[in-house]
């Protein structure tokens, strides 16, 4: 046999062999070395991304259809028959938007601002180019809080009497709607109101109040925390104009759907293309 046979046999021998014989492969260095057509623990573990962006996409679309109703219940509340007030003080906490009928004599002299607020028609703000025929004015003012001593009891409450435009504020603009006498009235039983996150704080001193802070309310005017809004049955030419409730809860049900639903789609897509298709993102 001559040299150049051995070389030959030498090589093919070498050439049998498996070049990862010699390479003790850890269990890390498996998953990277799966055979093509199998997706792997890896894979398995990223398919978690799209499914769970899809689970939370569904239960906000449960969750809308919960709020939607919710908002209907209190619509529906606000025109139910209403209940004597003085008869039901010690269930207030669960009649929140629920109409009540209450008699007694406004405290005028202790009247407070909140605003600047819009106009509500119909629960709805009316725009500068709507109506004016109810304020005569533009439709930016305030709502005039007055306390309200209950006949034949020492309650005096907080009554939204409606909003008036910012050049009746003064109540001297405004006689002749500055009630004396007993009245009747009937109102939405509202609740305390957290401030909104891009509004000041109350001004209490200054009488200048933003959102609907109840028991802040209640002890600068000397009055227990009930509030009211009055509903248009009381409305007097010349003077606030009722109606001022709107059911407002934050609902952005919606955006968290298409969110949710956007994500699951875009990284379901992508565990497609990578450990389906096999094919690289370009």
């Amino acid at each position: 046999m001559n040299l150049s046979s051995c070389r030959c046999k030498i090589l093919q021998t070498f050439r049998n062999v498996n070049k990862h014989s010699f390479v003790k492969k850890s269990s890390y260095q498996k998953i990277y070395y799966q055979d093509k057509n199998e997706i792997g623990p890896v894979g398995w573990m990223l398919l978690a991304a799209p499914v769970t962006a899809f689970a939370l996409g569904t239960w906000q679309v449960k969750r809308k259809i919960w709020k939607e109703n919710l908002i209907a219940n209190m619509m529906n509340q606000t025109k139910s028959d209403p209940i004597p007030l003085i008869e039901n003080l010690d269930n207030l906490n669960d009649l929140d938007y629920k109409p009540v009928y209450a008699k007694g004599t406004f405290l005028h002299d202790k009247e407070l601002y909140m605003g600047p607020r819009s106009l509500l028609v119909s629960g709805d703000a009316e725009t500068e180019g709507g109506l004016l025929s109810k304020s005569g004015s533009s439709t930016q003012g305030y709502l005039v809080i007055t306390p309200f001593m209950l006949e034949n009891s020492d309650k005096i409450i907080l009554v939204n009497r409606g909003w008036v435009p910012n050049k009746k504020k003064n109540p001297d603009t405004r006689k002749g709607s500055q009630v004396e006498e007993n009245v009747n009235i009937v109102g939405i039983l509202r609740s305390q109101e957290n401030r909104p996150t891009f509004l000041p704080k109350n001004n209490e001193k200054g009488n200048q109040w933003f959102y609907r802070d109840v028991e802040a309310m209640a002890k600068v005017t000397g009055s227990d925390p009930i509030f009211l809004d009055l509903t248009t049955d009381f409305d007097i030419p010349g003077g606030p104009i009722g109606g001022q409730t709107r059911v407002n809860l934050r609902n952005e049900h919606m955006s968290y759907i298409f969110t949710w639903y956007s994500l699951s789609a875009a990284t379901g897509f992508m565990w497609y293309r990578k450990f389906i298709k096999n094919m690289p993102l370009k």
